[in-house]
């Protein structure tokens, strides 16, 4: 079944219950309706939204800016569903992606079918303050690859966050929060998963990835889950501070970035190695400022992949083939003024093992400004970025987005 056809069956499966169950139509950004079963066994809220992305990019030198490049797409367009099922305890989600961009990556070890969907995930509250997930979906790793691309301050994620991120993976997800005090709130969650990434379907080639996160809100709680949203749309009347750690080991993975990058294939199948990557972040908002940090750091029992008589295993280049190991900073602030301007400014470094990758420290800075029209549902955003590599080429980037989220 194509997505065409499985997209049409969705779209004909809900119209066919808008006039047999009771309908509410949300106002904007709210969803495209809402549906609950008439016995109340069941709700479903369909929401859709699309990115539009224009980039112009150049190399940099001392003389000045050269080969020009540029693109226009769809950077992003999705559909999410998401309600209850039997009762409000069990909830579910499903976000399926369908631009170039979200399917991408199809490989033998996807069936090479395009990678449609994203989030498919159950979380049962299962007892108080406990709930567990089952099925694929974001794993606990780095608050900002866990805020929503729907909600960012800037126009897509830093250059931290696509070397180091651990994105999404198939398992389970057992979470828990509690209170030290009548604002102290205090997070727990522990991940089980296949170690492989989304949409795998070849199961599981080497052990399997544990991950661990704790997190401290020693202010309370953020305005409208503000912790995981990029900017203080809220404007915050009181101080509101999250810091967050995670742990993330992945047994005898076979990925250059644990769960991510591209598979180590040796003589044998796969190298295998185990590799451990450490997260630690928080943010901050008050009165319309916002701050966020992250640091990651990666490492691996033995990051040279081998063949199974020890030769290097050497990709299309020749070069042989490692593990990304190393370390990166992520600083991002910002300031929403009246009438939802907002300015942003990012700094990043990147910072991999150079006697292991072979590759220089990174630099990026970033300067953004952002109208949100309806906060994050519909905005307009652009941004400007300058990479400096002492030893290679430096680039300049600007980007201009639309958002819209239905």
């Amino acid at each position: 079944m194509n997505c065409k056809t499985a997209l049409t069956i969705v779209s004909m499966f809900v119209l066919s219950y808008t006039h047999a169950q009771e309908t509410n139509s949300p106002k904007f950004g709210k969803g495209l309706f809402n549906l609950t079963g008439k016995d109340s066994t069941w709700s479903m809220n369909m929401s859709a939204r699309m990115q539009f992305l224009a980039t112009a990019e150049w190399d940099s030198n001392k003389d000045g800016l050269y080969n020009l490049s540029s693109s226009m797409l769809v950077r992003r367009a999705r559909l999410k569903f998401k309600g209850f099922a039997f009762s409000p305890k069990l909830k579910y989600k499903l976000e399926i992606g369908m631009s170039n961009r979200d399917i991408s990556g199809a490989s033998e070890h996807t069936g090479n079918a395009p990678r449609y969907i994203l989030d498919a995930v159950l979380k049962w509250n299962f007892h108080q303050n406990f709930e567990l997930w089952f099925g694929q979906t974001k794993l606990p790793g780095n608050r900002e690859r866990v805020i929503s691309s729907a909600d960012m301050q800037l126009v897509d994620r830093s250059l931290l966050n696509k070397r180091f991120n651990i994105d999404r993976d198939m398992g389970m997800q057992l979470r828990h929060h509690f209170n030290l005090s009548d604002k102290f709130v205090v997070r727990e969650a522990l991940a089980f998963s296949q170690g492989e990434g989304r949409n795998v379907t070849v199961g599981n080639l080497g052990g399997h990835q544990y991950t661990a996160h704790l997190e401290f809100l020693p202010f309370g709680l953020f305005e409208g889950n503000g912790d995981y949203k990029g900017g203080d749309l809220k404007r915050e009347k009181t101080p509101k501070l999250a810091i967050g750690m995670s742990y993330d080991f992945n047994n005898n993975a076979v990925k250059t970035r644990s769960n991510q990058g591209q598979y180590m294939v040796n003589d044998a199948g796969y190298y295998e190695t185990n590799i451990s990557t450490f997260f630690v972040d928080a943010m901050f908002k008050y009165k319309g400022f916002s701050f966020m940090g992250e640091y990651a750091s990666r490492d691996a029992e033995d990051p040279f992949a081998k063949n199974s008589d020890g030769t290097p295993v050497l990709d299309s280049k020749g070069k042989q083939v490692v593990v990304e190991v190393g370390n990166a900073l992520n600083l991002q602030t910002g300031y929403l003024f009246d009438k939802n301007w907002e300015i942003s400014a990012r700094y990043t470094n990147i910072a991999l093992d150079k006697n292991i990758t072979g590759k220089d420290i990174e630099n990026q800075y970033t300067l953004g400004l952002s109208k949100y029209i309806v906060g994050h549902k519909l905005k307009v955003q652009t941004d400007v970025s300058y990479l400096d590599i002492p030893t290679a080429t430096n680039q300049l980037m600007y980007r201009l987005q639309v958002d819209i989220h239905f």
